[in-house]
């Protein structure tokens, strides 16, 4: 198997980071698109210097973007589920941390999955959505 390269993010990986997502919006019947892909590359600018951001690929495939304020993983996106690429950049994320949250979407069983082999725990209950977000999630954590 070819090892995976994970960088840290730069701002000019911006598009490439809101193609990713723009792409599993697309990709998800169980998730309504609430914002065009522009202004999703928009909020993603207007975030950035706030956050720690890694990718992987050339082209970027996936990336995750962490709040270092919160410990929390605010996003993390591949094009190819099921590659070994959301391992890599959550690997890349945890050094130097002593925790981390998440929240996930209750359909998003996979991710749920996902976060479980990875040490995450579920806490608490559903949370309704905060709109205009239409679809409920739960919390999980991960402690080193």
């Amino acid at each position: 198997m070819p090892m995976i390269e994970v960088r840290r993010a730069a701002p000019g990986d911006i598009p490439a980071c809101a193609f990713v997502i723009n792409g599993w919006i697309d990709r998800t019947d169980w998730f309504p698109r609430l914002f065009t892909p522009e202004q999703i590359e928009g909020f993603f600018r207007d975030v950035w210097d706030a956050r720690e951001a890694w990718v992987i690929g050339d082209p970027v495939e996936g990336y995750v973007s962490v709040d270092p304020a919160e410990g929390k993983v605010s996003a993390l996106y591949t094009s190819r589920p099921g590659a070994g690429l959301g391992k890599a950049l959550l690997d890349a994320a945890k050094p130097g941390r002593g925790t981390l949250h998440l929240y996930t979407h209750v359909p998003n069983e996979a991710a749920q999955r996902f976060y479980r082999r990875e040490g995450f725990v579920q806490v608490g209950q559903a949370l309704p959505p905060e709109p205009p977000e239409t679809v409920p999630e739960i919390r999980m954590e991960w402690r080193a």
